[in-house]
């Protein structure tokens, strides 16, 4: 049987993959652009998904982040494109452990604990709100952004079918 979560881990991780591909070829112009009401340009808005998602990631696995950013680090596009597989690997692993939404976190401050259900949660929504306002750059640069909708999701990865 698969777990719950198979879906909407692998839909994040393909969405983000979609994102990174439409990205690949434009030029720094378009990556270091933003339009008002997001994140920031979509080269920094790529890095703090993935960066994000890594740190949420490893808490939930109990780890420290092997591969952890410097706030003076600049990466680049090709960075990305190597840790968003290594991300969605990782996924995989957590996917292959017992999943307990209710096993308590540390909390990142203050004292209280916060239940790994939450993480996920944060995780998902945390993906799909950025990733949209990378959408909303691209669209307002006139450049198709990627359909990352979880039916664009299950027809991609079969899914479902037509």
């Amino acid at each position: 049987m698969t777990h719950a979560l198979h879906d909407p881990i692998r839909h994040n991780a393909w969405a983000t993959a979609q994102v990174l591909e439409c990205c690949r070829s434009l030029d720094e112009h378009i990556l270091n652009a933003t339009v008002p009401g997001t994140y920031g340009t979509i080269l920094a808005t790529l890095r703090h998904i993935i960066d994000c998602e890594m740190e949420f990631l490893h808490r939930l696995l109990g780890q420290e982040n092997a591969l952890p950013w410097q706030p003076y680090e600049g990466v680049g596009f090709d960075v990305l494109l190597t840790r968003a597989p290594l991300l969605a690997t990782t996924w995989e692993v957590f996917l292959a452990s017992d999943v307990d939404g209710e096993r308590p976190l540390p909390p990142d401050e203050g004292n209280n604990t916060i239940p790994a259900g939450v993480i996920i949660a944060v995780v998902l929504y945390h993906g799909n709100e950025h990733r949209a306002q990378i959408c909303t750059i691209l669209g307002a640069l006139d450049h198709e952004p990627p359909d990352i909708t979880p039916w664009a999701y299950a027809f991609a990865k079969g899914r479902i079918r037509a």
